[in-house]
């Protein structure tokens, strides 16, 4: 922001013609005569978007620097773009901000006016030409108000440790001396976890999932895009939809959830949601507009707020849950992308639950964290608990944390904060561990006591008086960030590594012996295929041992041979990635074997060709 400041005998304005930036304005407001004011012409840059609080408070501070030495019967503050200079210039909204913003605390000192933004005007002024009786000041975007991040907040705060067992036990942590608590020799998985997250940081080993889903050819870098962002490919698209139908089912079947949809696009100039970016480490990206800026959504809040805030809604309709997967943006720098673990662009699905009080926000937060954790199980993921807890709630949280531990069968690692850094009292990780030791937060559940006042949430109670809720913030993870954990928890077999069977995206092969055999195999996958399992036929001129090798590559978990033994007894002989053995099985006995291991998950049929003859290579092998 740009001020030129002149003491003047007087100022005579008249407004002309407004433009498309032009505020609403009374008739008042028109034109102005003023005797002996402190005229304050100020423009307005793009860069003072980002710390707009800043921007008032100084402008404030240099103005009230000058009046308070000449002063002058009254300040005016003359929106003027002239002073730019090349500089990009503001956007309407947020000029008009701060204007308000420095009408406002201006006048607990001195009788202040504006003229309005947006016009034409004449004006006429005489300076008074005294020493004192022009000054310019320029307010800095470089020397912007310094606010506290998430991540600085954190860091800042006190904490001590413990481990907390399914007994109800708590086990005091000494971070320098890990190797000295003999209760994490029982534990492996919540060790690697603690060396990774507070010890050692992250290992500088990269993961194999990174070549993994090149590899099986679901997910790749794109390289016309920002680092960070990817393309999917027919079967990572298919995994894709599997998790976010598994999810919905979760959140909307089971929990009763409603689903809702929200813009991407936000306009940064709203105090809430600029609030929001500026805690969130200007991590994000923005669109400049002529007259605003807009900013990508990063997994805020800000469109169910917002609903929520004109929602009306009393305690006999609590708790209310809403459901919402939105695509998410976040400007990561280019050391901390590591394949799908971090990514800049990724779909976060978000369950809250609008509460009553306190109990009731306890229940749903364990309904909500043993929802996660059965669905974590049943993609085999492996994982480690930890919490984040205001010291002084532990003591009434403790019950539930050991109910939670006790389901989940797993301890804890807990961090014990003296003071609140965020929103919420408590906060669960489900934290995956890979192949390489590192860790990566999954699904969080966060019981957030301030955000209902802060966004004015509020339900009408008995007594007839509105009052706040308790909002309970959930979340499985980014589905990106699952793909990566299940193929990181794959990678960890000893041998023949294998997606759950429910997510693979061929669950079954069919090879003919030779072309003779070509068309009993056609009849073989599609009795396959009308029981809802996802089979494709290798129809090549390949010799078998290649198609075999070939089915192996691509993780298939099962692959039939059909040759005249198998036409003959009726008899299928199934090749069992997993185990490396060959079975006899009659067809229902190996459907029924599949039809077992998928109970319960969703089923989306094969996207790509069945016939391996008509399907495109999208990674050839070896790159």
């Amino acid at each position: 922001m740009r001020m030129l400041m002149i003491h003047a005998d007087y100022l005579k304005y008249d407004t002309r013609e407004k433009t498309k930036a032009a505020e609403k304005i009374g008739k008042g407001q028109m034109k102005g005569d003023f005797k002996e004011p402190l005229v304050v012409f100020i423009s307005f840059e793009r860069t003072d978007e980002k710390a707009i609080d800043y921007v008032i408070n100084s402008g404030v501070a240099e103005i009230l620097g000058v009046a308070d030495q000449i002063k002058p019967k009254s300040i005016v503050l003359y929106p003027y773009v002239h002073l730019l200079f090349g500089a990009k210039m503001g956007s309407a909204s947020a000029a008009i901000e701060i204007l308000k913003g420095m009408e406002t605390k201006l006048s607990k000192k001195f009788k202040v006016s504006r003229t309005p933004f947006g016009y034409y005007k004449s004006f006429e002024l005489k300076c008074k030409g005294h020493p004192l009786s022009e000054f310019s000041r320029i307010i800095s975007p470089g020397a912007k108000e310094k606010k506290e991040t998430i991540e600085e907040k954190a860091q800042r705060i006190p904490s001590s440790f413990i481990v907390l067992t399914l007994d109800g036990k708590e086990h005091k942590v000494n971070i320098e001396q890990i190797e000295k608590m003999k209760i994490l020799d029982k534990y492996p998985m919540l060790k690697s976890f603690i060396y990774s997250e507070e010890v050692k940081g992250q290992p500088s080993k990269t993961p194999p999932s990174i070549d993994i889903m090149r590899k099986l050819e679901l997910v790749d870098y794109e390289p016309a895009s920002e680092p960070g962002m990817f393309r999917h490919y027919p079967n990572g698209a298919l995994i894709k939809d599997l998790l976010e139908k598994w999810v919905y089912k979760i959140a909307v079947e089971s929990m009763g959830a409603m689903k809702i949809d929200t813009p991407i696009l936000y306009n940064w100039n709203e105090p809430d949601i600029r609030e929001q970016a500026v805690s969130f480490q200007e991590r994000d990206y923005r669109i400049e507009e002529p007259n605003k800026t807009l900013i990508l959504r990063f997994a805020g809040d800000f469109g169910l707020f917002r609903m929520m805030k004109n929602t009306t809604f009393n305690y006999k309709q609590l708790p209310i849950r809403i459901y919402e997967i939105s695509p998410s943006f976040r400007r990561e720098k280019r050391g901390e992308l590591t394949g799908l673990r971090r990514c800049s662009f990724f779909y976060m699905p978000d369950l809250h639950s609008f509460c009553k009080d306190l109990d009731q926000g306890k229940t749903e937060f364990e309904l909500a964290y043993n929802k996660y954790t059965d669905l974590l199980n049943s993609m085999g993921i492996d994982y480690a608990l930890a919490f984040r807890v205001v010291e002084k709630e532990f003591k009434n949280l403790k019950p539930m944390l050991v109910r939670v531990l006790k389901y989940a069968k797993k301890p804890a690692f807990i961090e014990l904060l003296k003071e609140a850094k965020h929103y919420w009292i408590c906060k669960s990780e489900h934290q995956a561990i890979d192949s390489v030791g590192g860790n990566a937060q999954l699904s969080t559940v966060q019981l957030d006591v301030e955000d209902s006042e802060r966004y004015g949430i509020k339900y009408m109670d008995g007594d007839g008086k509105k009052k706040g809720c308790i909002i309970v913030h959930t979340s499985v993870g980014s589905i990106e960030r699952l793909m990566y954990a299940i193929m990181e928890t794959a990678a960890k077999a000893e041998k023949n590594p294998t997606l759950p069977l429910w997510l693979s995206p061929v669950q079954v092969r069919v090879i003919p012996l030779s072309e003779k055999y070509l068309k009993d195999a056609e009849k073989v996958m599609k009795s396959i295929e009308r029981e809802n399992v996802r089979v494709d036929l290798d129809d090549r001129e390949n010799p078998v041992p290649k198609k075999i090798r070939d089915a192996e590559r691509s993780w298939v978990p099962f692959s039939l041979v059909i040759g005249p033994e198998e036409i003959k007894s009726k008899e299928l002989s199934v090749r069992i990635r997993k185990t490396g053995n060959i079975e006899k099985m009659k067809m229902k006995e190996f459907l029924d074997m599949i039809k077992k291991e998928t109970a319960d998950m969703p089923f989306e049929k094969l996207t790509v060709p069945k016939k391996l003859s008509k399907r495109p290579i999208f990674v050839p092998w070896g790159k």
